[in-house]
C-alpha cells in the first residue's frame, strides 16, 4: 500500500504542475519562490542551504527572480550586512493564480469523476493522511 500511495502521489502531483502557469520559470526558481512563500524573507545562505546548492548557485537564481520583478531585497534589520529577500506583490499574485488552477482543476476533476460516496471516501483518506503527516 505504500509503494502504491507513493506513486499515486507523484503522478497527483506532476498532473498538478501540469496545471499551473509556469511561464518562463526554472525549477530551482520555482523552488525558491515556494520556500519564500512558506516561509518568509531569507537570506541567499539560507535559500542555498533550503535547497542543497552552493550559495553563488542560489544567487544566480535570485538574480534572475529579482530581474522578473518576483522577488526583492532589503537590509536585515538584525544584521544591515545581510540582505533579506522577499516576495513581491508580483510574485504573490502568480502564485496565487498558480495555486487556483491548480485547486480549480482539483476540484473539477473530483466532482467529474467521483460520486457524491466516493467524494466522501476522499474526504476520509485526506484526513487520514494529514494526521500521517502532521503526527510523524
Amino acid at each position: 500500500m505504500a509503494a502504491e500511495l507513493r506513486v499515486v502521489l507523484g503522478q497527483l502531483k506532476r498532473r498538478l504542475h501540469a496545471q499551473a502557469s509556469k511561464g518562463d520559470l526554472s525549477l530551482s526558481q520555482l523552488a525558491v519562490l515556494g520556500t519564500l512563500d512558506r516561509e518568509g524573507p531569507a537570506t541567499v545562505t539560507t535559500l542555498a542551504r533550503a535547497e542543497g546548492v552552493r550559495s553563488q548557485s542560489m544567487g544566480a537564481t535570485v538574480a534572475a527572480l529579482q530581474e522578473a520583478g518576483l522577488v526583492g531585497a532589503a537590509p536585515d534589520p538584525a544584521d544591515g550586512r545581510q540582505v533579506m529577500l522577499s516576495l513581491t506583490e508580483a510574485a504573490r499574485s502568480r502564485i496565487e493564480a498558480s495555486r487556483t488552477a491548480r485547486e480549480d482543476w482539483l476540484s473539477q476533476a473530483i466532482r467529474s469523476h467521483l460520486t457524491p460516496a466516493e467524494q466522501q471516501e476522499l474526504a476520509a483518506a485526506v484526513r487520514l493522511l494529514r494526521r500521517i503527516v502532521t503526527q510523524c
